[in-house]
């Protein structure tokens, strides 16, 4: 059983639970609003941790079982009785909008208790543009300024993307000079 308590912040979390699925052979990246969180510097907070995996639900609850997480029914949700935090497993690939990319493009981040393989802060910007652009979700965009303001970012890549989705670059150079 892991030490996993009401004061395990984001990072820690993440840090276990990205350790003890790489230690079940469990392909998974942290994308989203935690993401966000994690570049950030928590300036925006969640309390739901989404990892991208192509494994089963079987082999999740494996890697899980020893921090103490439990799955929820059949769903893609687990729950640690000592944490506010849920981790979550979407159901799809690597993608920022329209485009794929595969995990192993993703990057790390280091903790105290181990390695986070997490979207990089330019795939976390483009993941947030896709939502603002598709969805109309100005949180989203939001929360884009916050990586954009703390993180270095390839623009190159970032304004690639870009193109290929069609997205206006103007909303991207708003976000960039802000």
């Amino acid at each position: 059983m892991s030490d996993i308590s009401k004061d395990t912040t984001l990072k820690e979390l993440a840090a276990l639970v990205s350790t003890a699925l790489e230690n079940a052979n469990v392909e998974a990246v942290l994308v989203g609003g935690a993401a966000v969180s994690l570049y950030s510097d928590n300036v925006y907070q969640t309390y739901d941790l989404d990892f991208i995996t192509r494994h089963s639900g079987e082999a999740i609850s494996s890697a899980l079982e020893p921090l103490g997480f439990t799955r929820k029914g059949k769903e893609r949700h687990w729950e640690n009785p000592n944490t506010e935090f849920l981790v979550e497993f979407p159901a799809g690939n690597l993608s920022f909008g329209e485009t794929d990319m595969p995990i192993e493009s993703a990057g790390t981040v280091s903790s105290s208790l181990g390695t986070i393989r997490v979207i990089t802060p330019t795939q976390s910007v483009m993941d947030r543009m896709a939502a603002y652009i598709h969805w109309g979700d100005n949180q989203s965009r939001e929360q884009a300024v916050m990586v954009i303001q703390n993180n270095p970012i390839d623009w190159e890549m970032f304004y690639s993307w870009a193109k290929s989705e069609k997205i206006d670059v103007s909303v991207i150079d708003s976000l960039r000079y802000k």
